[in-house]
């Protein structure tokens, strides 16, 4: 058999006909073929794609992720260290709450020693969990510091970070929907913004290969994404590819 309707994948691999019409539509596994009533046909080369999508899948990664690894634009290799590095945090934070809720129990049932209120909440703060992955993104000491600079900022300061954010990607917005490419001129005045925005809590002046990992950050992890997603479809990688720009240009001599 050269070729394999929907049923026959379907029945095969236990992905349902809507996944694959789905898969289709985004680009991720066109069909070799259509047929009469528009039955899709795939071959074995869909077949080998699509058993890549289920495995990278299984991982946990996106399906945005997906295709570009598929499509050579992101290593592999890369992408499964990312996923890895993430799930690696968050079975520590879950083997801090499992201590946390263990200890809770015995002194409920037990009557033993009163735990003290700061241990009440381990497992359950996102800010140590985004802090510790930060450490191993970034380093233990670039973290610290660039902690110890947004602590120095006053709370008017630390108050207006959102509104300026807010304003640099609505000016980003205005110029992507107007048609200006990333690389355009007034986009990069704007991305100018942003780097001094960014280089206020940051530990001095990020480099280079700082700002080009930041800009991966912000489409790779959802919790970074899903606010720029909500600045417009696309958004998160116009300002990835913008960012990259300002990075090759604007930091091209720095580390």
């Amino acid at each position: 058999m050269d070729t394999w309707t929907t049923a026959h994948v379907v029945k095969l691999t236990g992905v349902t006909a809507r996944t694959l019409r789905h898969y289709d539509a985004i680009g991720l596994l066109p069909p070799a073929a259509g047929g009469r009533g528009g039955q899709r046909r795939y071959g074995r080369a869909e077949l080998l794609r699509l058993q890549q999508i289920l495995l990278l899948k299984r991982l946990g990664l996106r399906l945005d992720v997906i295709a570009g690894i598929l499509e050579g634009g992101l290593d592999p290799a890369e992408a499964l260290r990312r996923h890895a590095e993430g799930i690696a945090a968050e079975q520590e934070r879950l083997a801090r709450l499992a201590d946390t809720v263990d200890a809770t129990i015995r002194q409920l049932e037990t009557g033993g020693p009163p735990m003290a209120p700061d241990t009440w909440f381990r497992g359950l703060d996102d800010r140590d969990r985004h802090r510790e992955e930060a450490r191993r993104r970034w380093g233990q000491a670039v973290v610290e510091r660039a902690f110890a600079a947004l602590q120095r900022l006053t709370p008017e300061q630390r108050r207006a970070l959102p509104a300026e954010s807010g304003r640099i990607n609505a000016a980003l917005e205005a110029h992507r929907r107007a048609g200006h490419g990333p690389g355009d001129g007034a986009v990069q005045e704007v991305l100018a913004g942003h780097y001094r925005l960014i280089a206020r809590h940051w530990d001095g002046e990020p480099g280079a290969e700082a700002y080009r990992r930041l800009a991966a950050l912000y489409t790779d992890d959802p919790r970074f994404r899903e606010p720029f997603d909500r600045v417009g479809d696309g958004f998160a990688e116009y300002l990835r590819e913008a960012m990259h720009r300002y990075a090759d240009t604007a930091l091209a001599a720095r580390p």
